[in-house]
């Protein structure tokens, strides 16, 4: 069976970010390497991204990764990135995630239709963008990360105010890291699904590889209307 190329692309892109020269096992497991400089998780914690049935783990030195290596090959890959599972077999101080990691390609894209709301289209540091994250909170604003971006913002309008945004931020691999934003009054309309729309087609109009990561159950479910599919998951751990 030809391999799946969305596949091949995102294991190409967290390989890069491992910073040490690693790759996915192709017969499924885990493997854990030493790289202190990891862009998987913060500095010093341990970073777990399971693509499939193989998984990535970087740690910042090799006595945490021999600890890690003993505890993660002897579980299953897909629960490699469930807290509780992980929390089992490894002292947990701190935890970042899980996240699902989400892409789409040409083909498998579903923008939204009629009757949808208007997408405007601004510089990415427009101040009405930067009202929104403050309306919105840190929490969610840190979240979406749209301060991070490099493409333009995508925005919806409600009386003369921004209330939904998106945008992405440009990784390794033409990857286009997607960052999507409503206020909390004005969630469940559909916004988040039309502005996410506008960024994903101008990131596949770049020939980039769009990435939805999430958290939350409501913005994976605007990732799969838009086309996206699951193809893992990532966990940062900080160990006690």
């Amino acid at each position: 069976m030809p391999e799946d190329p969305l596949m091949i692309r995102a294991r190409e892109l967290w390989e890069n970010l491992a910073s040490v020269p690693v790759s996915f096992a192709s017969d499924g497991g885990v493997r854990v390497v030493v790289s202190p400089e990891s862009r998987l998780c913060p500095a010093g914690w341990v970073g777990v991204v399971a693509l499939g049935e193989s998984a990535l783990a970087t740690a910042p030195d090799a006595d945490t990764a021999a600890v890690v290596r003993d505890a993660l090959t002897g579980l299953p890959v897909t629960a490699v990135t469930d807290v509780a599972a992980v929390g089992a077999v490894l002292p947990l101080a701190g935890v970042l995630g899980p996240a699902a990691l989400a892409y789409v390609s040409v083909g498998g894209f579903r923008p939204v239709g009629r009757g949808a709301p208007v997408v405007q289209q601004l510089p990415g540091t427009h101040p009405d963008v930067r009202r929104l994250e403050e309306t919105a909170g840190e929490t969610d604003a840190g979240e979406a990360g749209l301060f991070e971006n490099t493409s333009p913002a995508f925005v919806v309008r409600t009386a003369g105010q921004v209330v939904a945004a998106a945008g992405y931020r440009l990784w390794p691999g033409r990857t286009a890291h997607i960052g999507v934003l409503t206020a909390p009054a004005q969630r469940g309309r559909g916004l988040a699904r039309a502005v996410g729309s506008a960024a994903t087609a101008h990131a596949l109009t770049a020939g980039l590889l769009p990435q939805w990561r999430a958290r939350i159950p409501a913005s994976r479910r605007v990732a799969d209307a838009l086309g996206f599919r699951e193809l893992g998951a990532q966990l940062s751990i900080d160990l006690a």
